[in-house]
């Protein structure tokens, strides 16, 4: 298993940018899949972006692609999300999650994540 915690939400005006981190604990975040997904209040957790196990695959949300981008740095067991060009929508609590298996395929699908951090709320004014 995998430790998660994120870190770096606040608020934030409408095109404003935040940068988000998720520190991993434990010895094998890098060899496995991460990502990020958010939650708004009343609405099911949506994908937001993930990365292969070293860096080299991403894959975004379409409501993010270009504004979003997710990296990581294992040396540091540390996922990142730089957030720029804020909008109101981008409202949501934040979580970071690991792949369940090791080198395993990208995936946006919640189920496919083992291990979930407790979240960091982003809010976005207008």
């Amino acid at each position: 298993q995998v430790q998660l915690a994120e870190s770096g939400g606040g608020l934030v005006q409408a095109g404003g940018s935040l940068r988000l981190a998720c520190a991993a604990s434990g010895r094998t975040f890098s060899s496995r899949a991460m990502g990020w997904f958010r939650q708004a209040p009343g609405k099911e957790r949506e994908f937001v972006a993930t990365i292969s196990w070293n860096g080299i695959s991403k894959s975004y949300a379409d409501s993010v692609k270009g504004r979003f981008t997710i990296s990581r740095d294992n040396a540091k067991n540390t996922l990142y999300l730089q957030m720029n060009s804020l909008k109101p929508e981008d409202t949501a609590v934040y979580y970071c999650a690991a792949g369940t298996v090791s080198y395993g395929s990208l995936s946006q699908y919640p189920r496919d994540f083992g291990s979930w951090g407790q979240g960091t709320q982003v809010t976005v004014s207008s």
